[in-house]
């Protein structure tokens, strides 16, 4: 081991240190996917909720103007435009509750 000379090659100096620095960026890159991953994954769960919690609202104004039309079934006055808004939010409902994705769960693997 005295005899020979300790200096690297340049070159292989060189390419020692290209590896070293991509295997950091593998590294990172895979933190990086991870985190991403997961923020797609509460953004999603978000949605599901909120979508949730909408359909539950429209629902809910549905009825509340089915209740409210029963009592105006007397009256022969022009409807306002809140009857038409709540009516206009039945249907939505109803379509929301006719076309949206049921029963698959994408999550399971």
């Amino acid at each position: 081991m005295f005899g020979k000379d300790p200096r690297v090659n340049p070159l292989d100096a060189r390419k020692r240190l290209l590896i070293a620095e991509s295997e950091l960026n593998r590294a990172q890159l895979t933190q990086e996917w991870t985190a991403l991953t997961a923020g797609i994954h509460s953004f999603r769960e978000r949605a599901k909720s909120l979508g949730s919690i909408a359909s539950s609202a429209a629902v809910l104004v549905a009825g509340l103007a089915a209740f409210r039309s029963s009592k105006r079934a007397d009256d022969d006055a022009k409807p306002a435009w809140m009857t038409r808004i709540i009516k206009g939010a039945g249907l939505i409902s109803t379509l929301w509750m006719a076309f949206r994705p049921r029963g698959h769960d994408s999550d399971a693997k």
